[in-house]
Order: structure tokens, then C-alpha cells, then sequence
């Protein structure tokens, strides 16, 4: 950040707290920084983990965030603070989005929820403030990313549509042992999640919604074999953006080699249970532990015939690290969920904008260039 500016933090979980360190340490004007939580002691504890963390002055706020109403000190800070950064549950995100509107703040979220995010486009459409949606890891960086290949594909080559346009994040942990194959480095909720609801994606150029984990493949990556799946959120807007434009279109999840049949298999001994996700969660948890040497690997391409009909493709990958931030060491899932959503924050801030901002709508260059995203993802 280029200025002082009030930023408020919704959230005292792993991405909140690494949010707020990157926030202190990587600012050019050192922020406001509030932080909220449903227990108070909980966001005094971030608060002070990140004061401890940074080798810079800042000053750090914790408030309490109840599940329901506002507090009066609420009120008073959501009155002077600039942006809202959701690091909550999604299922929380419609009721912060529309405090951000009714205080008139900037507001950026992570989630991958859809039918949330539904919600919020249609609560901000006419909002006065920014409201940059899917703006994580995926979804969000990878979408960017999709979207700049494809643009980039379409002008070098002089043509209009491509092929496919695939895209591909794994949260993984740098080991795993049978019979699950995975390690959690993320949210358990999250996950089954995303092995549960529908995907969408393009098929024959139309926008379809496809069963999560039901195109299976594998794919290697600098030599390493991953098996890959649709799973939901992780395609955000672009099946919307591109339809007409790309034949094949699709988001996939990442995961060691013999993870998704363990996951199928725990997935038809739920039966007809009430909550399916709530289900799946409790019989993961019960055998995944939690790992924190964590890795992100991403995967994007871009395939079609050029203007002479030459058969073309275009290819970005990367694998990051943990990486240390200020005195700290963040787990890769942590900066590269966290910087995204910064990087958002700046756009907003920096160059104001109003209403809806989606992920196809972001001018990818400067955006996948900028300053919070480089130092973890590297230029493009």
C-alpha cells in the first residue's frame, strides 16, 4: 500500500492471520489494521502473533465480531475503515458483504461458495464501493492466470477462439501415505465441499455443471504424476466469461496419486445421509491429519490452432513453498490465498471501482504482476 489506509479483516483463522503479517510487513505506508472474530481473545492472540511477527511498526486493532448483529464499536470502525477483507467461512460472506455496502467500504472475498457468491453480485450490483469476488487461490490467482493465457493465445495467434483452457491447484503435502493419500493443509470444510457440489465448466463452447469427481485423469507436472478431478468453485466466472470462446473449459483439483479413489469410496458409505458435507468432513477428519509442510502446485494451458491452422499450446507451471514472512514462516496455502485478496485490496484502494468485480473482469497483467502477488508467485 502506497497510503495509510484503514483495513479491516473479518476472520482470525490461517489465511486472516497471514493476511494481516503481509499486510505490516510488505506495505510501503504501514496500514490500520482491525481484526475481528466471533472470540475476541482469539483476535487479540492474531493481533498480537502479527505484532510480534513484523519487523515493522503498525498498528493492530482486535474487535469482537459477533455471529449476529453489530456492535457499537462495529459500527465505529466500519465507519472510517477503507476495505473489508472477508476471511470468514463462506457461508458467512453475504452478511459481510452487505455491512461493506451499508458503510460504503471497499470488500473482498475468498470464498468458492456459489451460491453465496450469487447472493453478494446481486446485493452489490448497484453499490457505490468494489466488490472483488473468488479473489484466493482458486478461486482467484489461477482464474487470472486462465484468462491472461487466453487472452495472450488469442492475440499472438490472431484468432477468436481456442480449443481448451485448463486450469489446476493442489494443496498438498510434500508426502502422503495410503490409504487417503492426502494430508489437510487447508480447511476440511472446504474440501468436502468441493468433492460434493456440482462444477461448471464449458463443453462444446456452452456453460454446463458437471458431478465433482467425474472426469478423472492424470497429468504430469515437471515429471511428477498427480491426479487430477473437477471439484466446485475453482472455475469462478469464467465459464461465463468465455462461453462461446473456448470449446473445453475446466477446473480441476489436484492430488497425490490414489487420494480421489479413497474419497469415492468414503463418498458411497454416506448413503442418504442429511448433511453429505457435515458427513464427508467428520469421516476425513477421523482419518487425514493436519500437515503443516504444506506445497501449492498450479498448472494452466491454453490449446488451439492458430491463424494458419497450426496446432498450438501454451503452458505455465509452478510449485510453491513456505516462505517466511517478516519472523514468521507462512504455509504455502497461506501467502498464496492471502496475496491474491491483498492484491484485490490495493486495486480497489489504488484505482477505485464500483460495484461487482469478478475474476474475468481483472486486467490480468498488472494484477498477476503486482506487488503483493510477486514476491510468493513470481512475474509472469
Amino acid at each position: 500500500m502506497k497510503k495509510q489506509y484503514n483495513i479491516l479483516i473479518a476472520g482470525a483463522g490461517g489465511i486472516a492471520e497471514a493476511a494481516g503479517l503481509i499486510l505490516a510487513e510488505w506495505s510501503q505506508v504501514a496500514p490500520n489494521i482491525f481484526i475481528g472474530n466471533r472470540t475476541l481473545e482469539k483476535a487479540q492472540r492474531v493481533a498480537k502473533w502479527i505484532e510480534t511477527g513484523t519487523t515493522k511498526a503498525c498498528s493492530l486493532t482486535a474487535f469482537h465480531l459477533p455471529e449476529d448483529g453489530i456492535t457499537p464499536e462495529m459500527k465505529e470502525l466500519m465507519r472510517t475503515a477503507d476495505v473489508l477483507l472477508d476471511c470468514l467461512p463462506g457461508a458467512m460472506a453475504p452478511k459481510m458483504a452487505q455491512l461493506a455496502k451499508d458503510y460504503q467500504m471497499h470488500y473482498a472475498n475468498l470464498t468458492e461458495y456459489v451460491a453465496e457468491t450469487n447472493q453478494i453480485m446481486a446485493l452489490a450490483k448497484d453499490a457505490k464501493t468494489g466488490f472483488v469476488l473468488q479473489t484466493g487461490l482458486a478461486p482467484g490467482y489461477i482464474d487470472v492466470l486462465a484468462n491472461m493465457l487466453f487472452q495472450q493465445f488469442c492475440k499472438d495467434y490472431s484468432v477468436e477462439k481456442v480449443d481448451t483452457l485448463e486450469f489446476k491447484v493442489g494443496a498438498l503435502t510434500k508426502h502422503a501415505v495410503g490409504p487417503h493419500y492426502y494430508g489437510f493443509t487447508w480447511s476440511p470444510v472446504g474440501v468436502a465441499t468441493e468433492y460434493l457440489k456440482e462444477a461448471e465448466a464449458l463443453r462444446d463452447y456452452k456453460k454446463v455443471k458437471l458431478p465433482a469427481l467425474s472426469e478423472r485423469a492424470t497429468i504430469l507436472i515437471d515429471g511428477i504424476a498427480y491426479e487430477e478431478d473437477l471439484t466446485s468453485g475453482g472455475a469462478a466466472d469464467l465459464p461465463n466469461a468465455l462461453a462461446g470462446k473456448v470449446a473445453s473449459l475446466d477446473y480441476k483439483t489436484l492430488r497425490h496419486p490414489g487420494h480421489y479413489a479413497w474419497v469415492q469410496e468414503q463418498i458411497r458409505n454416506l448413503g442418504n445421509a442429511a448433511n453429505p458435507v457435515v458427513k464427508l468432513q467428520q469421516k476425513m477428519i477421523a482419518k487425514i491429519p493436519l500437515i503443516q509442510d504444506d506445497q501449492i502446485i498450479l498448472y494452466a494451458a491454453v490449446q488451439g490452432k492458430d491463424a494458419r491452422g497450426i496446432l498450438r499450446r501454451r503452458e505455465v507451471a509452478k510449485r510453491i513453498l513456505p516462505q517466511k514472512v517478516g519472523k514468521h514462516m507462512l504455509r504455502a496455502i497461506q501467502t498464496t490465498t492471502a496475496v491474491p485478496l491483498l492484491q484485490a485490496a490495493q486495486m480497489l484502494l489504488e484505482r477505485p471501482q464500483s460495484g461487482v468485480i469478478l475474476q474475468s473482469t481483472i486486467n490480468p497483467e498488472p494484477f498477476l504482476n503486482g506487488d503483493f502477488i510477486i514476491p510468493v508467485y513470481g512475474k509472469v
